[in-house]
C-alpha cells in the first residue's frame, strides 16, 4: 500500500494494528504510561513495543515526555479530536439513534392535590 498524506488515513493505519490499538486503549484508561509498563502487560519484546510506539508517535496519536531516564506516553488531544471528528463525519445526516426510536411510556402527571375548601 502506498503511503498517503491524508491525515485520517494515517491515523486509522496507525490504529489498525492490534498491538498499537491495545496500547492506545491502555493510554485511554489513564493519564500516562511509562514505556517500560507496556512490555509488562503484553507478551512482546521491548524493541517491538518501541517500534509500535514510534509508529504511533509519527502518526501523531501519542506524545512522549522524558522523565529521568524513562519515556512517558499519553494520547494526543489532537488525535482524539481528529478521531472524533472523523467518526462524526461518517454518520449519515438522517441518522437517528436506536434509543430515539423506542417508544417510552408517557410520563405520569403528578396527581392533583386535593382541593382544600375553607370551612
Amino acid at each position: 500500500m502506498a503511503r498517503t498524506l491524508d491525515p485520517d488515513a494515517r491515523l486509522l493505519a496507525a490504529l489498525a494494528d492490534p498491538v498499537r490499538l491495545s496500547i492506545v486503549r491502555q493510554l485511554a484508561a489513564c493519564d500516562g504510561v511509562c514505556a517500560c509498563d507496556f512490555t509488562d502487560s503484553r507478551d512482546i519484546s521491548q524493541p517491538t513495543v518501541s517500534h509500535h510506539l514510534r509508529v504511533l508517535r509519527e502518526a501523531g496519536v501519542v506524545t512522549a515526555e522524558r522523565r529521568g531516564s524513562n519515556l512517558w506516553y499519553r494520547l494526543s488531544p489532537e488525535a482524539i479530536a481528529q478521531l472524533a471528528a472523523l467518526a462524526r463525519s461518517l454518520v449519515p445526516g438522517d441518522f437517528v439513534p436506536a434509543s430515539d426510536l423506542v417508544r417510552r411510556p408517557p410520563a405520569t402527571a403528578a396527581a392533583p392535590e386535593a382541593s382544600v375548601r375553607p370551612s
